[in-house]
């Protein structure tokens, strides 16, 4: 490698170019041009000592050394990207940005009015979310705060449990008037139900916890939360709610409550650095008490 350590924008573009696969795809998230996006590329790899894309039909292959570099480069944009955050939010005035991470239903359908409410009292102060059922990595700060539905283990965590949800079979009345209501596992055959596409741990945990339920064939199949309970609402079939969410819309109701009653924990979990932090305090608290009241304690 060179003796001088190449700067941090070459890092960024050559993280672009591995997301996007091209030096064209790359230029546009990043706002720069093609040909300053290749002189990054061309720079990094002089810098290196070796080739990091090679040219395919799909665009450019990333190389085996650049897969190497791919988790230095992430660390260093979630470095980056934390370092100001931090610098947003100087002093003790309640102001600049916070990252929460969050589940897709609990995301779209439960923060956002915590965040109005929070927006209101503090107008300087900034929300990144980000929906992902997948969990961010609050040590390596990919976000501030987050609500999770599996229990934060690390010991250098800042950990609330707020209590749990409740799940539930759930249909629209409109489809139950079409299909009628099914009063057995075993009569779910017979029906639209609305499932996943792939069967994860969790998932399949949760199947054996409901004897009968593994037989059931999906007629619409989907790992996106959000797509899963907008089916719901539109008629398609019966599929799995949350039931404080379900009791919002008068239209949707709960069949197969004695068979079906599952539920999952929620925490929220925040590095243990940000305790003291103004910002990150007041949404940490905000979450606390704004799922406190959504969730089954």
């Amino acid at each position: 490698m060179n003796a001088s350590e190449p700067d941090w924008s070459l890092y960024r573009s050559f993280l672009a170019v591995l997301e996007e696969g091209s030096l064209s795809g790359a230029a546009r998230a990043l706002g720069l041009t093609q040909p300053t996006m290749a002189r990054h590329i061309e720079a990094l790899e002089q810098a290196v000592g070796f080739a990091l894309f090679t040219r395919s039909q799909q665009g450019l292959a990333a190389t085996d050394g650049a897969l190497a570099l791919k988790p230095y480069a992430e660390s260093l944009a979630a470095t980056t990207a934390a370092m100001l955050r931090a610098a947003s939010g100087q002093g003790q005035a309640i102001k600049g940005t916070v990252r929460v991470s969050a589940s897709e239903i609990i995301g779209s359908q439960v923060l956002p009015a915590i965040f109005a409410s929070l927006r209101e009292q503090y107008p300087a102060l900034e929300i990144e979310l980000v929906l992902s059922n997948a969990v961010e990595n609050l040590l390596r700060r990919d976000a501030d705060i987050a609500v999770r539905m599996v229990e934060p283990v690390h010991e250098a965590l800042v950990v609330k449990r707020v209590g749990s949800v409740s799940l539930g079979l759930h249909a629209h009345r409109r489809y139950l008037a079409r299909a009628g209501v099914p009063r057995t596992l075993k009569s779910l055959q017979s029906h639209s139900v609305i499932g996943f596409d792939r069967e994860t741990p969790a998932i399949r945990a949760m199947r054996a916890r409901i004897p009968g339920f593994e037989t059931v064939r999906f007629a619409l199949r989907t790992d996106n939360d959000i797509a899963h309970l907008m089916a719901i609402k539109a008629g398609f079939g019966i599929g799995i709610c949350q039931v404080a969410l379900a009791k919002r819309d008068a239209d949707l109701e709960r069949v197969l409550p004695g068979a079906v009653d599952l539920a999952l924990g929620v925490w929220i979990a925040m590095h243990e650095n940000l305790r003291s932090t103004p910002r990150c305090r007041a949404v940490f608290d905000a979450l606390v008490t704004g799922l406190a009241a959504h969730v089954d304690r």
